[in-house]
């Protein structure tokens, strides 16, 4: 029985006895503080726990769930598996135990052909909590099961709760007995390999109290009792196809074939660590469940970054690439296996293979991205390898580190490659080293914003309240001077001239957040003048005004008029909303996955970066520019309101996973679901009011994230100006209408890259034409053949390459070296190549090579016969060139 067939006849089955069925919820959990759905029951949880009332009394689905804690494992067992799917069965006060288990059985031991699964009763397996009589009473009373095949257990086993007070009970676990080969006999509590679980049924019908662990007390029964079952749709896979584990059934099976077909390793399903097939095995596993979750992840909108979700789902495709190259395959081997995948998963979800073509370029980028991670790294770390080998020590901390700042590689990766090669790793020394570049980084961004003053005075201002804000609703404000701050520290007052930080009791002046920048203006009062020139809030809810005190002297208490500066924040206002509609575009055009990864904001301009992985085409740049651009002329209105944190997210509202949000949230609203994000910050009224939205371009800003800037307002209109300035400027100096320019400029360029050509040509058969003289003139340094040589301009060292290895193949067998310098792109440059008589010698071109680069200000290096280096000085190339003469002559 195919998996999708598993999966129709259970919703069919429940469909038929009264059983709502619910579509599986995406993987990625709703909650921006939780990263996936883990379990079947998550999306039931809030009716389940009694948060809110279920709009059915019985409910079925099927659930894709992710589970990420031990992706190391996937592979080395059958039992651990990334993506699976959890088929459920649940009641909301309706049914209870002896409804819950008579459906269970009912199904499971059905004839085929009477819409069962068929399983032989004699060998399921039941386990029922310690002390809960009534379930063993149903099983053994009402389903017929031999007291025999029951077996009580405890807790740890049989209990159902979530951790902290609230609905808990007891369960009921069925297990299959796969047979005597499969081990001893006994039941699950004794072999949990031969008797494997399908199916859980979670009774919930207690209220448990504070607690830890399985210390907590029994507060009572629940008003109304639930159940929740879970039944592993790859479990009843395996055993209804008769195969040994969830990676040779249907589903994934296929992908570990095509891997297997790639690398020309075959598959023999062993899970034992002394078999010679084991490490291949285990990485043909890993490939075939890596693959489909990674598919599945995309699917769902997920993109590969460096955190969250988008990390797991880099780990999983660079795991999987790096599998493949362990079995030999290096060459992209996504174009092979992803599809299989599809065809594999689309009988039960069809969204991937009509959505394959999006899915696909996402994955098949982040697998050439990570080639080349791999091809750059790799050779440090073998060198890394080598070091440690030899001094008989784990691989440093500081190389770990080095590995992952310089070259990109993922600490798991770094942990992987040095087990494989038998060492482990200070990963302590790594964790330290990141930590004290991310409190650098922190340092230096908190100096920035507060001049590296001790955060204790605005704690301590913070403890007394915080700061009103009244910047949406008005940009003058009748406040009153709180405090006064100077150097880190309370001041009694600030004089003309001074430079004085300052908290007002209400304020409309917006602290930079959130991608905004903060606004300026004035702040008065009886006798004095203030300029804010920054908002920041070193701590949240305490904004802190920097100022410089133009007229009078202001003091603490003082009766004050906050006044923002209104064009500055009209400009900012445009470059939010702004901000918002190329967000909601690049949704449009390039789908949900383009998730925003950071923005910012101020007059007139806007920079937004987002999940993507590779260069947005100029046709795309430009759709997103013009989609932008209609919403600005279709004038909605930007509609912000607030409301609790779970209304927002069941309107669908966008926000940063990672970001801690309170209970209370804004939201922001353009054209309705078109653009709702959860956002602080301050917007136009209508998208009219932006003006207009130039895109400037688009650029990486790191591995899978892109970035675009944009103009708005006026600023968007002084771009488009200059902009045709330039272009009628061009038009008068080539003598062309501006639609012919770019057919002239190519046509020139052409010409020119012709010209260059010709001159490089000239140049190196010049220098070829001196090799004889150069020959003639060689010079007899204490029995070695030196030529010393000044080429003058040259395109590059490749034309001092050619020269001296033709130089070089002139002098006879003899010891001799040949050492030439040049200018490119006014560059001095240096090559020195010695033959094997010199080398024998003692004469090492690398050497020599550092010798003279070091007198051009620079370096350089290379093998024993020949090495480059340059330098910064041109004028010394003379003093260079005698520096390799005595270091030739000095060699004993």
């Amino acid at each position: 029985m195919k998996t999708h067939e598993i999966t129709d006849r259970w919703k069919s089955f429940f469909a038929t006895r009264g059983h709502e069925v619910v579509p599986s919820a995406s993987l990625v959990s709703s909650d921006p503080t939780v990263m996936f759905n883990i379990a079947g029951m998550v999306p039931f949880i809030p009716y389940l726990t009694g948060r809110q009332t279920p709009p059915w009394s019985r409910a079925t689905s099927v659930q894709k769930c992710i589970r990420t804690l031990d992706i190391d494992e996937v592979g080395k067992t059958a039992r651990h598996g990334t993506f699976f799917q959890m088929a459920g069965n649940f009641s909301f006060g309706d049914y209870f135990k002896e409804g819950a288990i008579t459906f269970a059985w009912e199904l499971l031991t059905t004839p085929v052909a009477d819409g069962g699964f068929g399983l032989d009763p004699e060998r399921l397996w039941v386990t029922v909590y310690l002390d809960d009589d009534e379930a063993a009473s149903i099983w053994q009373d009402k389903i017929g099961v031999p007291a025999e095949r029951i077996q009580r257990l405890g807790m740890e086993d049989n209990y159902w709760h979530t951790g902290q007070p609230g609905p808990a009970g007891p369960d009921s676990e069925i297990f299959y007995d796969r047979g005597e080969q499969y081990g001893v006999g006994g039941g699950p509590e004794a072999n949990d390999t031969r008797y494997i679980e399908i199916w859980n049924l979670v009774f919930m019908q207690y209220q448990r109290g504070e607690g830890s662990g399985y210390d907590f007390p029994i507060l009572g029964e629940l008003p109304k009792k639930n159940i929740d079952t879970g039944l592993g749709v790859e479990r009843l896979a395996m055993i209804l196809q008769g195969v040994e584990n969830m990676y040779e059934t249907d589903q994934v099976r296929p992908v570990l074939d095509a891997a297997a077909r790639l690398s020309g390793k075959e598959y023999t399903s062993t899970e034992d660590r002394n078999d010679p097939s084991y490490d291949d095995d285990v990485r043909l596993r890993v490939v075939a469940d890596h693959v489909r979750s990674a598919l599945m992840l995309i699917a769902d909108g997920v993109s590969p970054s460096n955190e969250g979700r988008g990390y797991i789902l880099r780990r999983l495709i660079r795991r999987a690439v790096r599998a493949m190259r362990l079995l030999g395959v290096e060459q992209p081997c996504l174009p092979e296996l992803l599809p299989a995948s599809r065809d594999a998963m689309k009988g039960t979800y069809p969204e991937v293979e009509a959505d394959f073509a999006r899915i696909s370029r996402i994955a098949y980028a982040e697998e050439k991205a990570f080639l080349r991670t791999i091809a750059s790294g790799t050779a440090r770390l073998d060198e890394a390898v080598s070091a440690s080998r030899a001094a008989g020590t784990p691989l440093s901390g500081q190389d770990a580190f080095s590995l992952h700042d310089t070259y990109g590689f993922p600490i798991d990766l770094t942990l992987e490659m040095a087990a494989e090669a038998g060492l482990s790793v200070d990963e302590t020394g790594f964790r330290t080293l990141m930590a004290e570049q991310r409190d650098r980084a922190r340092a230096d961004a908190k100096g920035k914003k507060s001049g590296g003053v001790d955060l204790s005075v605005y704690r301590d201002l913070l403890s007394e309240g915080g700061t009103t804000f009244t910047g949406y609703d008005e940009l003058t404000t009748g406040s009153r001077v709180r405090s006064l701050i100077s150097d880190g520290v309370l001041s009694g007052s600030a004089r003309a001239g001074e430079q004085i930080e300052i908290v007002l009791e209400e304020t409309p002046f917006y602290a930079e957040g959130g991608g905004q920048a903060a606004d300026t203006g004035l702040i008065t009062g009886d006798g004095w003048v203030l300029e804010v020139t920054d908002v920041q809030a070193p701590v949240k809810g305490l904004s802190v005004h920097k100022a410089i005190v133009r007229e009078g002297e202001v003091y603490p208490g003082a009766v004050a008029t906050a006044d923002v500066d209104r064009e500055r924040r009209r400009a900012g206002e445009q470059a939010h909303t702004g901000t918002h509609l190329v967000h909601a575009a690049l949704h449009q055009v390039l789908g949900p996955e383009a998730l925003q990864r950071g923005s910012f904001n101020k007059a007139g301009y806007l920079r937004f970066d987002f999940a993507w992985g590779e260069q947005m085409s100029a046709a795309a740049r430009s759709e997103v520019e013009e989609v932008s651009n209609l919403a600005i002329r279709g004038n909605h209105d930007v509609i912000t309101r607030v409301m609790p944190l779970a209304e927002a997210k069941a309107l669908g509202a966008t926000a940063l996973f990672g970001e801690n949000y309170g209970d209370t949230v804004r939201v922001v609203e353009i054209d309705g679901a078109w653009s709702r994000e959860l956002c602080g910050g301050t917007h136009v009224d209508s998208t009219s009011l932006i003006g207009s939205l130039t895109l400037l371009g688009e650029q990486s800003v790191g591995s899978g994230n892109r970035r675009v800037e944009a103009f708005v307002g006026m600023e968007a209109f002084r771009h488009m100006a200059a902009e045709r300035a330039l272009v009628t400027e061009l038009s008068d100096m080539l003598k062309v209408p501006s639609p012919q320019l770019p057919e002239r400029l190519a046509a020139t360029l052409t010409r020119l890259k012709a010209v260059e050509k010709e001159l490089d040509r000239l140049r190196a058969a010049s220098l070829a034409a001196s090799a004889a003289a150069l020959v003639d003139r060689a010079q007899d340094v204490d029995g070695v053949r030196l030529i010393a040589h000044d080429a003058g301009q040259v395109s590059g060292a490749d034309d001092l390459r050619t020269l001296a290895l033709d130089l070089r193949s002139r002098l006879g067998s003899g010891p001799a070296v040949v050492a030439l310098t040049g200018v490119a792109k006014d560059r001095p440059q240096v090559l020195v190549a010695t033959n094997e008589a010199a080398r024998t010698a003692g004469v090492k071109a690398g050497a020599l090579v550092r010798t003279a680069a070091g007198v051009l200000g620079g370096g350089g290096g290379g093998k024993d016969d020949i090495a480059q280096g340059g330098g910064s000085d041109a004028a010394r190339i003379p003093a260079a060139l005698a520096a390799v003469r005595d270091a030739v002559a000095g060699r004993a």
